[in-house]
């Protein structure tokens, strides 16, 4: 829920409401409820509120404590609020609310910065010590709600999106080209970096406190908890496992089902969502459903596989959901693109405006609505993927197989032809580096393919489905909707990453080679081959959802965009890409860039993710700068 923003004068000065207002208002479609702000002395905190739990005017934020010391402005949703405020009222602390942003609030007061480490569920807040003089700044565990921050001049500034903070009318746009590099390398960004200069993604997991008073244009977050995938010392049976994952599994879903408002569900057609759906259905009868199909007339290949409407239409009569479905074709890429860009920011991974599109659908009957998104990362999805590196040498040979398997946009050997105009400026950074640091808070004692696996999985919780999160939060808040993400539930993601390696896989001494630019259904051909991916979950989720859904392939929701942009969307492609004065040859060299699009359109390879990401910069370039 909501969206947040703030400022933070380093120097003293006090902060205008004026200010504020740009920046709420810049976020506006956070939170079409509701308005409010505080100011005192050097700092002040805005809010956009989209009301979930607890309606009235006493859950309005920024929130205060009755002695006013600690203010608040939150965004997200604590799942366990209910029993920590029955721990908060055993110690004294009274409520006027039933809402969970003044458990967050009170937890603060109580435990200082140790409360983020009790709290279950998807955040990003600050809070204000009046007293100490200190600004909290604070993400969940797993990134689902995105905090971002810059410094202008003596001023911090942090808000839920970058719109807030290029609304302080000193903020000076600029590409980052560093960033923009570490994109077109992995089509997402590992580091804190976005693609504008000097705007920092708050890391997950992570806190920080800022003195008044201390002129440093720096934060140092301090990481508070990181993804651990380990093999158990002692390992339980696999009956035991498939037990207790359905006992966490039902337990998250129903955590999730909190709220004041009326809640739906995302319904794809595969396992994950279906499984969700099948739970909350069983607590709340006739809840609402939603799937986004795709037109296959010109669809070719793998792509006639993308279109999941019969299975999710199967779900919704087995489960009794109202149930809702959209068709895309090819036209509606390009009819979104420029939304997109404005709402993505920063583009991430996939081809994400399917997201777009269904979240607006389920925004006219909901504003709370369930995803599917996590099951694949934390249960081994992705076996091609793990395979690749699973037989090493040594930690260096695994990082450099895995890196090679990762560059998902532009060939090794294409980059500085890529990049030619801004060759000088970024020939410094070694994308293997930035590959290699993501896994400098894992150990690196890896001796059998199951630690390899394990260490893979790592690597994709942190960053393939940190980006998935946050494109989830931008293409759902854009319309005004919370998504959420019961996978990403703390005692079920805590169970995941001790499940062994083999109940999740079990060609573990394999090489199994699958292209990962291959369109569409890529599990389908893998799955039918070798029954592989997710096996205890699929063992558990076989007492909800019907067998054919559960020995079914993940097919991923993606559009056949392979077909399209060599088909009905070429004149789209040409006319965006083939423009001369398209903005990203600034940046990019148009002859290089050109061979490997016209290498798709000739049909010799698929590059589908380069063309889209071509597409999403050029759109975001038009948005940012103009």
């Amino acid at each position: 829920m909501c969206g947040i923003a703030g400022v933070l004068n380093l120097d003293g000065k006090p902060v205008g409401r004026d200010l504020l207002q740009r920046m709420t208002d810049a976020i506006a479609h956070r939170g079409p409820d509701g308005e409010g702000f505080y100011a005192d002395t050097c700092v002040g905190l805005g809010h956009r509120r989209l009301a979930i739990i607890d309606l009235s005017n006493a859950a309005s934020q920024p929130m205060l404590t009755p002695d006013r010391r600690y203010s608040l402005s939150y965004n997200g949703e604590i799942y366990n609020f209910r029993e920590l405020r029955k721990e908060l009222e055993a110690l004294s602390h009274r409520f006027l609310s039933t809402s969970d942003s003044e458990v967050v609030l009170h937890a603060y007061a109580e435990w200082g910065v140790a409360c983020v480490e009790r709290f279950n569920g998807m955040f990003a807040f600050a809070i204000w010590d009046r007293q100490a003089q200190e600004l909290f700044l604070a993400r969940d565990r797993y990134g689902v709600k995105p905090l971002y921050y810059t410094f202008v001049g003596n001023s911090l500034l942090f808000g839920s999106e970058q719109k807030a903070l290029l609304a302080h009318p000193e903020f000076r746009r600029e590409v980052d080209l560093e960033g923009l590099l570490e994109y077109f390398t992995f089509q997402n960004i590992f580091t804190d970096r976005t693609l504008l200069k000097d705007v920092r993604l708050f890391p997950a997991g992570s806190r920080a406190t800022i003195k008044a008073g201390v002129q440093t244009r720096k934060i140092s977050p301090e990481r508070y908890w990181d993804y651990n995938f380990r093999e158990p010392e002692s390992p339980a049976q696999e009956g035991e496992y498939v037990e207790e994952l359905d006992r966490l599994f039902s337990q998250a879903v129903s955590r999730q089902l909190v709220g004041d408002v009326e809640l739906g569900a995302y319904l794809s057609g595969g396992m994950d969502s279906g499984s969700i759906t099948a739970i909350a259905a069983a607590r709340n009868p006739y809840i609402k459903s939603f799937t986004c199909g795709f037109d296959l007339h010109s669809a070719s290949g793998l792509e006639l596989g993308f279109d999941e409407r019969d299975q999710a239409e199967l779900m919704s009569y087995l489960f009794k959901t109202e149930h809702y479905e959209m068709v895309l074709k090819a036209g509606d890429m390009e009819r979104v693109m420029s939304k997109i860009a404005r709402h993505l920011e920063e583009p991430r991974v996939g081809q994400s405006y399917p997201n777009y599109y269904v979240a607006q659908l389920a925004s006219k009957f909901v504003k709370v609505v369930l995803s599917g998104t996590g099951g694949d990362e934390l249960f081994g999805g992705y076996p091609w993927r793990y395979y690749r590196a699973v037989v090493n040498d040594s930690f260096e040979h695994y990082v450099d197989k895995y890196y090679q398997f990762w560059q998902r946009l532009i060939p090794n050997q294409a980059i500085q032809g890529v990049f030619a105009p801004i060759w000088n400026e970024v020939k410094h950074v070694w994308t293997r580096d930035i590959f290699r640091d993501v896994f400098q808070e894992h150990a690196q004692t890896l001796t059998r393919p199951e630690d390899y696996v394990n260490h893979s999985l790592y690597f994709e919780a942190k960053t393939f489905l940190h980006g998935l999160l946050i494109v989830e939060d931008k293409l759902s808040m854009a319309h005004g909707l919370e998504s959420r993400v019961p996978f990403m539930d703390n005692d079920l993601v805590d169970f995941a990453m001790r499940v062994p390696a083999a109940l999740k896989l079990h060609n573990l001494d394999s090489v199994v080679r699958l292209n990962e630019n291959e369109p569409g259904p890529k599990t389908l051909k893998y799955f039918q081959k070798n029954r592989d991916g997710k096996l205890l979950l699929r063992r558990a989720m076989a007492r909800h959802i019907p067998s054919e859904i559960v020995d079914g392939e993940k097919k991923g929701f993606s559009a056949p965009d392979a077909s399209w942009f060599k088909g009905e969307s070429i004149d789209y492609v040409r006319r965006v890409l083939f423009d001369k004065a398209a903005r990203i040859y600034r940046y990019l060299d148009r002859s290089a860039v050109l061979a490997l699009v016209n290498e798709h359109i000739e049909g010799r390879q698929n590059r589908r993710l380069f063309i889209w990401s071509l597409l999403n910069v050029e759109c975001w370039l038009k948005e940012t700068f103009g």
